[in-house]
């Protein structure tokens, strides 16, 4: 059976080439080797080389990874694996739970939150099995889908394998591009409420204290003045840079989080007249909007081939994975019990307009524009490099900027075009989250084990929860796109103006 990496060569590959960094770069080996090429990771990770030791979930006894003892420590992994998970989504998701009901909405969001670390279990185990079948040192989600397809019956799917690495690296793409939108979006709602009402913050954050907001430009106008500080923001490209960025971000993304919860626990309402269960039409951008906040399935590979102990991992996953579950439904819950039927798509924009949340505001768009470097890394790096070595060297830095450039634009341009937080994030979760996380995990795990023997139980399982997702993806899309299409004639929580 060839390898998955040298069945690519001669066709057009999404995995960035095994070339050597320039000098003062740091490699993306800082979760993969030199044969590791999975740009899944949403996040900078600790130094070091592939870790020795043994697999956790699958096979502990029957292969070895052998590399520098410098790997992360199981603290590390949880707080990478943590931040991995955390970002935007979380503070979008009291509207979801709005869109699905204040009883259904936190039971639903504990079942993908179960679902959603089930996935992430499979694919570590399909990764262990083909590392213990071809005594691989590690696998990548492209690499792991594309022995999955090898070993099926059948002939097409084995023939057409390496496209299983392909479409992985697009729906990881897409995924990651949408989150740069979102940021887009994010940053520039937030920044026009903090202008609009800057005349009229003052000490008093009293809730019920009414700031008149002083007319300011579109929030569409917002984003075309930050393009040009982003655009600068991504010409960085050593890791070592980004990671101090990153850093700082996390602190003041956490400093809000402290800041915000502290503010929606006082004086809840009563929440009787708050619907168990909200109309179905609107559920599917709950889905949207929740699956892309569980989209990390990303991080668990990298982040389990880096750790020095990997055994482990499985108590790491699944200890973490509670802590943003309880984190998710606790947020949405409380956000949506606090401001009701007000709550907006993020909830930062129901904070008062007085200087500490002001601050707040401010501070976790500090945290979201230093991440946008970091998350749009992960596609800069799949599809740069091919087309930079396409141009002979003395004008591959110009093309690589440009095309920076000209990627960020594209970012900038779609948030524009779609200037609603809300349904960017469904739109991102129903379309490329919903496919990595629900969809192609059971099927990788029905593709793996079906010459060896499955248990038909689990094959109806896997069927399943494919289902679900793929139901969710083609809902989700389709309620999404109607509601930017012909929005309903009343603003629906949007964070920018509706043109009706």
């Amino acid at each position: 059976m060839a390898d998955p990496k040298e069945s690519e060569k001669g066709g057009v590959e999404l995995s960035t080439p095994n070339a050597a960094p320039p000098t003062g770069t740091m490699s993306t080996r800082r979760l993969r080797s030199e044969d590791y090429n999975d740009y899944s990771s949403t996040d900078v990770t600790p130094e070091g080389s592939p870790p020795g030791g043994m697999n956790g979930f699958a096979h502990p006894e029957s292969y070895q990874r052998f590399g520098e003892t410098n790997g992360t420590t199981w603290y590390q992994t949880l707080i990478h694996l943590l931040k991995g998970n955390i970002g935007t989504g979380l503070l979008g998701l009291p509207l979801a739970v709005k869109n699905a009901g204040i009883l259904l909405g936190p039971v639903s969001l504990l079942v993908m939150g179960i679902v959603a670390v089930h996935c992430m279990g499979i694919l570590v185990k399909c990764a262990h099995h083909f590392c213990h079948r071809f005594q691989k040192q590690f696998l990548d989600y492209g690499g792991t889908v594309v022995y999955g397809l090898e070993s099926t019956p059948s002939t097409w799917l084995r023939t057409h394998a390496i496209w299983g690495r392909r479409v992985v690296g697009l729906f990881l793409i897409v995924t990651q591009l949408g989150f740069c939108c979102v940021y887009f979006v994010f940053l520039a709602d937030n920044l026009k409420q903090v202008v609009s009402a800057a005349n009229g913050t003052t000490n008093d954050c009293t809730p019920n204290r009414t700031v008149v907001m002083t007319p300011t430009m579109d929030s569409r106008l917002y984003m075309l003045s930050l393009l040009p500080f982003v655009v600068l923001l991504t010409f960085i490209q050593n890791l070592k840079v980004l990671s101090v960025f990153s850093m700082l971000a996390n602190v003041a993304m956490f400093i809000s989080l402290i800041m915000i919860y502290q503010y929606i626990v006082r004086d809840i309402p009563d929440p009787s007249k708050l619907p168990l269960a909200a109309a179905w039409k609107t559920y599917p951008l709950f889905f949207g909007t929740a699956i892309f906040s569980f989209e990390g399935i990303g991080v668990v590979l990298p982040l389990e081939n880096k750790m020095k102990n990997p055994r482990q991992f499985p108590v790491i996953l699944y200890v973490g994975m509670t802590v943003v579950t309880i984190l998710y439904i606790s947020l949405s819950v409380l956000g949506y019990l606090r401001f009701g039927a007000d709550i907006q798509a993020s909830i930062t924009l129901n904070l008062p307009n007085c200087w500490l949340y002001q601050a707040v505001k401010l501070l976790f768009s500090f945290g979201i524009f230093f991440t946008y470097a970091v998350q749009f890394y992960v596609p800069a790096e799949i599809i740069i490099p091919p087309l930079v070595a396409r141009v002979s060297e003395r004008w591959g830095w110009v093309v690589n900027l440009l095309l920076r450039v000209a990627l960020v634009s594209v970012t900038c341009v779609l948030a524009i075009l779609i200037p609603r937080l809300d349904l960017v994030i469904s739109l991102v979760g129903s379309i490329s989250s919903s496919a990595l996380a629900l969809i192609f995990p059971p099927l990788l795990e029905i593709a793996t084990y079906y010459t060896e023997g499955i248990h038909p139980l689990v094959v109806a399982k896997d069927i399943a929860i494919s289902l679900f997702g793929f139901v969710g993806f083609v809902v989700g899309t389709y309620e999404a796109l109607v509601e930017l299409i012909a929005p309903a004639t009343t603003v629906v929580n949007g964070t920018s103006v509706m043109v009706q």
